[in-house]
């Protein structure tokens, strides 16, 4: 019974000992509380000495002319209904078939005219004077009926654009059928991305090709 109360002492002795060898514990990025977690230390860049015989132009040799790379952008809506592409030279709109016409049909929608109406403000904005409007659709169906089908459907926005620019603007208007699907054709959703019609015009500044003339071009 007297060895009772040694040992409790000389266990609580040990668990003190114990507590006081415990490690700190580790921050949770392992590293400096001051920097954000994943910063990733860099080396500094090397020298360069401006004077180096290998950074020097061979004699006559001369820089090349400067070039202005082609820079992209493209925005879509999150239904994917509408697509606006720029580059340093054109403006492309692409409208799926389904937000302007009714299935297998080339009238247009009632609420097909507001986007129509935005295009034809971007185009006055950019004083384009050449536009192209092409139709395309899916792979279903005979490839002569998408043809038809296609014409028919840009020839409608192209009324529609053309009542609301003046007529210095030329178009070219082309149906395309099935061809340059810009998605799979073997799922619906690519087909829904390739039913649709483009309309593309030079940006403010790009010289216009010439190309294209009014009214409908075959």
């Amino acid at each position: 019974m007297a060895a009772a109360p040694a040992l409790t002492t000389t266990t609580v002795a040990l668990l003190t000992v114990l507590a006081l060898s415990a490690p700190t514990p580790a921050l949770a990025d392992g590293g400096d509380p001051s920097r954000p977690p994943g910063t990733v230390e860099t080396s500094p860049p090397p020298t360069v000495d401006p004077n180096s015989p290998g950074l020097k132009l061979a004699d006559g040799a001369t820089l090349a002319a400067a070039k202005v790379l082609d820079i992209k952008s493209v925005v879509e809506d999150l239904g994917g209904e509408e697509r606006r592409e720029d580059t340093n030279e054109n403006v492309t709109f692409a409208l799926q078939a389904e937000v302007l016409f009714p299935k297998d049909s080339p009238k247009l929608n009632p609420e097909a005219r507001s986007r129509i109406d935005a295009i034809a403000e971007e185009i006055k904005k950019q004083n384009a004077q050449a536009v192209r409007v092409f139709g395309f659709t899916d792979n279903l169906g005979s490839y002569a009926h998408g043809l038809v089908l296609s014409k028919r459907r840009a020839e409608a926005v192209h009324d529609e654009l053309a009542s609301r620019l003046d007529g210095d603007v030329t178009f070219e208007v082309r149906g395309y059928s099935e061809d340059y699907p810009i998605a799979d054709n073997t799922s619906e959703q690519g087909r829904r991305k390739n039913r649709r019609v483009e309309v593309s015009f030079p940006r403010s500044g790009a010289a216009s090709d010439g190309s294209g003339g009014s009214g409908t071009a075959s």
